[in-house]
């Protein structure tokens, strides 16, 4: 039986489609990026923060094999990407999602343009891929410090231990 495809689905891109789409977006944009593997409290309010600073927001999500590679455990990342894509396109302050495999996100910044990058506050400004790059085209990039201690990590301990 075939199911409709939800409309929200429709701000899953693909990398090389980016262009075409981004065209279509309000300036400022916004980019954030990351595994958003089990979302979670701290990562709804940072979205909600990040696109607080701009008129629209594309979040990067890193591949499966992307997040393999940071290292988080083998049994990483537990939700598959397109299920972390269909989740991440779902949220209102979302305006478009893409991926990387890379293992940075900098092509994706490339690609996008941003003119505010966005990482959660364990992040220094100095330390966030793509800040020399967005500043070059006079961009800023913002550490949005945590207000919710809340970690995918710990939440998986946390479940394990039950």
């Amino acid at each position: 039986m075939d199911h409709p495809t939800p409309a929200f689905e429709t701000k899953i891109v693909a990398p090389q489609d980016l262009p075409a789409r981004l065209a279509q977006l309000p300036r400022p944009l916004v980019f954030t990026n990351g595994c958003f593997d089990i979302l979670h409290r701290g990562h709804v309010t940072l979205l909600g923060q990040a696109r607080a600073l701009g008129a629209s927001m594309i979040v990067a999500l890193n591949t499966d094999a992307s997040v393999r590679r940071l290292g988080k455990g083998d049994d990483r990342p537990v939700n598959a990407l397109a299920d972390r894509l269909a989740v991440m396109a779902a949220l209102e302050c979302v305006s478009l999602v893409t991926w990387f495999d890379e293992d940075t996100p900098i092509e994706r910044i490339l690609d996008c343009r941003p003119d505010i990058l966005v990482k959660g506050g364990d992040w220094p400004v100095e330390k966030i891929v793509g800040n020399t790059e967005v500043a070059g085209w006079g961009g800023k990039t913002v550490s949005i410090p945590f207000i919710h201690q809340k970690s995918t990590t710990a939440l998986l301990e946390k479940i394990r231990k039950l």
